[in-house]
């Protein structure tokens, strides 16, 4: 079926040169006539000919062409499914060192064609082995294999696990050459193309500097085990998630990173931006100096649970900015002098759990100005204050702040912070303890933008 299919596009390949050949002579025979005002002669035998024969060659030419780049297109593919072939088989081998020359050779082979579909099956090649399924603790040695024994409803069971030799030094070598291609100084960039490592387990990640500029980057419910670094990376992509992925020991970190992009797309509207959704951080993380722009950003249903989370300096700017049900455990999670500018910032039903919380001069919505829309709503609705948490110098501004039914009982001290906000609503607290603000000793003192009225307000439970 295939050779008659080839043989039909290049027979009409090769009528369209005839055709466009022709096409070509005609148009450049009228033009010099109209331009030059040739008079009308009639050609005698000897011109014809010459006519004739430069049509041919100029027919016969445009065919060659056509034939000539079939020719060499078929070579190329031809010699990529033969190179991309030999490198699938190598990852494929049981020998370890095989697979790590496969992933050289694999990298190799995407470097060489820069076609974007075929650099990116390449990619997606790497990709998809980061994968499979692997156990870090059998698969970090020589073992090929462990047999357990279960006793199961009094029958004793064996079950055999089977492990790829040393299949850990050959993921960490598939994440390097990954990593080195898309930082800036890489001599063959990868950056422009996708990444999928859905489910991958990915150990001494090592992403600093790189540059994810395909249109999707997804690590959604990745695993990362030991260190972890994002540093300075860029994510300029549509779509970037890391939607229920563990970060396991650490630390990670993300410092000075960007996310998302200033363009915009109707694509937009489907989901697109950044998403740290679901994620968990079970050891040290640290977000400081990060930009957030885009659509939206989102750490929805996130647990930071390691000693120390850091926001600081960290400038969240997309449209819309979500912590909705987070969980804010731990020692200290620090937003010191974090920006919240988006026109939509929501801290709804999230759990403020952690030793310490601090919003020291942090800004948390942004005032209405010439080509920036200000910030329509704060949200911490249904919040739960349950640790050490503070806002010294911090600016609450913006149209609305809405700690409705919030759950105060802890330390929580709004003492030196700006109320700036035209509406700011502590309404229906279900829990009013240890809350601190600088009118505690002379209510009169209180904002009029601070409701309810009388103060303080009346828990419900």
């Amino acid at each position: 079926m295939g050779n008659p299919l080839h043989r039909a596009a290049l027979l009409f390949a090769v009528l369209g040169a005839v055709v466009g050949g022709l096409v070509i002579v005609g148009l450049t025979w009228w033009l010099l006539w109209w331009l030059l005002g040739a008079e009308s002669e009639t050609p005698n035998q000897l011109d014809l000919t010459k006519i004739a024969l430069s049509v041919a060659a100029g027919v016969g030419g445009a065919v060659a062409l056509v034939v000539a780049y079939r020719r060499q297109r078929d070579l190329e593919r031809g010699r990529f499914a033969e190179l991309f072939g030999a490198a699938a088989r190598q990852l494929g081998d049981a020998d370890p060192a095989v697979r790590i020359a496969g992933v050289y050779a694999m990298a190799g082979v995407a470097d060489e064609f820069s076609a974007p579909t075929r650099r990116q099956q390449c990619i997606d090649v790497l990709c998809g082995y980061l994968r499979l399924p692997y156990d870090p603790a059998g698969g970090s040695d020589h073992l090929v294999s462990r047999v357990e024994s279960a006793d199961e409803a009094g029958t004793k069971v064996e079950r055999v696990f089977q492990f790829r030799q040393s299949d850990g030094e050959v993921r960490r070598t598939i994440v390097k050459v990954i990593a080195d291609h898309l930082k800036r100084s890489a001599d063959v960039s990868w950056s422009a193309c996708d990444f999928t490592f859905n489910g991958a387990v990915i150990e001494k990640a090592d992403f600093r500097y790189a540059v994810f500029a395909g249109r999707h980057t997804s690590f959604a419910r990745a695993v990362f085990s030991d260190k972890t670094m994002f540093e300075r990376a860029l994510f300029v992509g549509q779509h970037v998630t890391f939607r229920d992925a563990t970060f396991r020991d650490g630390p990670v970190s993300f410092d000075r990173a960007e996310f998302g992009s200033n363009r915009v797309e109707k694509a937009e509207l489907a989901g697109f931006g950044t998403t740290f959704a679901g994620v968990a951080f079970e050891g040290a993380v640290s977000f400081e100096g990060v930009g957030f722009i885009g659509p939206r950003t989102t750490f929805a249903g996130a647990r930071f649970l390691g000693p120390r989370t850091s926001f600081q300096d960290a400038k969240f700017r997309a449209e819309f900015t979500s912590f909705e049900r987070a969980v804010l455990d731990g020692a200290h999670i620090a937003f010191d002098r974090a920006e919240f500018a988006s026109p939509r910032t929501t801290f709804e039903a999230a759990q403020f759990y952690a030793t310490l919380t601090a919003f020291d001069e942090a800004k948390i919505g942004a005032q209405h100005r010439l080509r920036n829309r200000g910030t329509r709503e704060t949200n911490f609705s249904q919040a739960e204050f349950h640790g050490g948490v503070r806002f010294p110098r911090t600016v609450l501004g913006g149209r609305t702040v809405d700690f409705t039914e919030g759950d105060f009982f802890g330390d929580i001290s709004f003492v030196g912070t700006r109320f700036a906000a035209h509406d700011i609503h502590f309404d229906r607290p279900k829990a009013w303890v240890g809350t601190h603000f600088d009118w505690d000793d002379a209510p009169t003192r209180k904002p009029t933008s601070v409701k309810p009225n009388p103060w303080p307000p009346t828990a419900t439970v």
